[in-house]
């Protein structure tokens, strides 16, 4: 199996509802460092599982829609935590569609599942991974 990760980030703002999450249901801020990897079991005829540009380039606007945003004003994210672990599936989510969409080039026949990590800080970190 082969993976490729590139890497972005994105600084929000949210609250969260319930009392396990103590003071973090007061509105604050995170910045959170994003790993996608995709991985495939096969390369193309030049040694690629997906472009490496393309894949920058569209995290980088994935991750970009969500940056410097109140989540909790986001229609996307209306009634849910958006906890890390929510946040990294949101982020799978809309890349996959991309790759089965054709956005990333020949990946569409490649890539066949994704991983994304978001850090939260050098100790903590949530990873939802999916198959395309």
């Amino acid at each position: 199996m082969f993976s490729v990760t590139v890497r972005d980030h994105m600084m929000v703002a949210h609250s969260f509802t319930g009392e396990v999450f103590g003071p973090a249901q007061r509105l604050h801020g995170a910045t959170f460092v994003v790993d996608v990897t995709f991985r495939g079991p096969e390369l193309d005829d030049d040694g690629i599982l997906v472009d490496i540009g393309l894949a920058t380039q569209h995290v980088h606007e994935v991750v970009g829609a969500l940056g410097y945003r109140n989540l909790d004003d986001e229609p996307a994210f209306a009634g849910v935590n958006t906890t890390t672990e929510v946040l990294a599936r949101h982020v799978a989510v809309v890349v996959g569609e991309r790759v089965r969409a054709g956005d990333l080039g020949g990946a569409t026949d490649r890539v066949t599942a994704l991983s994304v990590t978001l850090h939260e800080s050098h100790v903590a970190w949530a990873t939802y991974e999916c198959d395309l």
